[in-house]
C-alpha cells in the first residue's frame, strides 16, 4: 500500500468499517482513513465484523475476502441478505478477472486488488459513500454558513473558518440536518468511532469550540435533552 498522497483531499463525514486479518495493514488503513475525517472501526476477523455490523450503521465496509472463521464472502452475503444501505469495497490479493467477477456477483459494490495505492482507496470509498446519502448540492449551505465536504472548506458570511476535523464533521452533520435536531448520539456515531466513551463530553466541548469559531450572532441552538440544530 502506498501512503496517503500529499495535499490530501478531504471527504464527507462517514462511518466506516475496515475488515482485514493482518492487524498492521488494518490499522494502517484505518489511520489513513481517519486523516480524511472518517470515523473508522476495525475488525480483524469475520465474526467480529458481523458483530460490529449488527450494532453500528456503517456507510462503507472495506472488506478483505480471505478472513479466518467467517470469510469475507460470507460477510458480504450477510449484508446483501439484510438489504442494508452499507456499501462493500472488497480489498483482496485475488487479482484474476474471475475473482473480481465472483466478488461483484456476491454483491460487493467495488473491488480493489492488493497492493493498492491509498489515494485510489480513498477515492473509491468516497464514491461509494456518495451512494449511501441522498443527492445534495456539493456545497452545503444554511443561513450564512457554507461548507464544501470535498474541498474541506467552510465559511460564514464569506469569512473562511479554520476548523479541526471533528469541528468540520460536526458542522457538516448539522448542515445535513437542514434545520432538524441532531442528537449527540448521532454526532458520536458519524464523527467519532466506537472507541469513544459514550458518556464523554467530547461533543459538548467540540460544540463550544465550533460556536466560538462561527462567531456572533449564534446559529447553533441547544435543544435540551435532545441535541443541537442550526437555526
Amino acid at each position: 500500500m502506498n501512503g496517503p498522497a500529499g495535499g490530501r483531499q478531504y471527504a464527507t463525514s462517514m462511518r466506516l468499517l475496515v475488515v482485514e486479518d493482518e492487524p498492521v495493514l488494518a490499522d494502517s488503513i484505518a489511520d489513513g482513513l481517519r486523516r480524511h475525517t472518517y470515523a473508522v472501526d476495525v475488525a480483524y476477523d469475520g465474526n467480529t465484523a458481523l458483530t460490529r455490523l449488527g450494532v453500528n450503521a456503517y456507510d462503507v465496509v472495506v472488506l478483505d475476502r480471505d478472513l479466518p472463521d467467517v470469510s469475507g464472502d460470507q460477510v458480504c452475503r450477510t449484508l446483501v441478505d439484510q438489504a442494508t444501505d452499507t456499501r462493500v469495497l472488497m480489498l483482496t490479493a485475488a487479482a484474476a478477472v474471475g475473482d473480481r467477477i465472483a466478488g461483484l456477483d456476491l454483491g460487493a459494490d467495488d473491488y480493489l486488488v492488493k497492493p493498492f495505492d491509498f489515494a485510489e482507496l480513498v477515492a473509491r470509498v468516497r464514491a461509494l459513500g456518495r451512494r449511501t446519502r441522498p443527492v445534495t448540492s456539493p456545497v452545503l449551505q444554511r443561513e450564512s454558513i457554507a461548507l464544501d465536504p470535498v474541498r474541506h472548506e467552510a465559511s460564514r458570511a464569506g469569512r473562511a473558518l479554520s476548523l479541526t476535523r471533528k469541528e468540520f464533521g460536526v458542522l457538516e452533520e448539522l448542515l445535513r440536518g437542514d434545520g432538524a435536531v441532531v442528537s449527540s448520539e448521532q454526532l458520536l456515531e458519524k464523527v467519532w468511532d466506537e472507541n469513544i466513551d459514550p458518556f464523554t463530553n467530547v461533543v459538548r466541548v467540540t460544540m463550544l469550540s465550533l460556536r466560538r469559531k462561527l462567531g456572533d450572532p449564534p446559529v447553533i441552538a441547544t435543544v435540551t435533552g435532545v441535541g443541537y440544530q442550526i437555526r
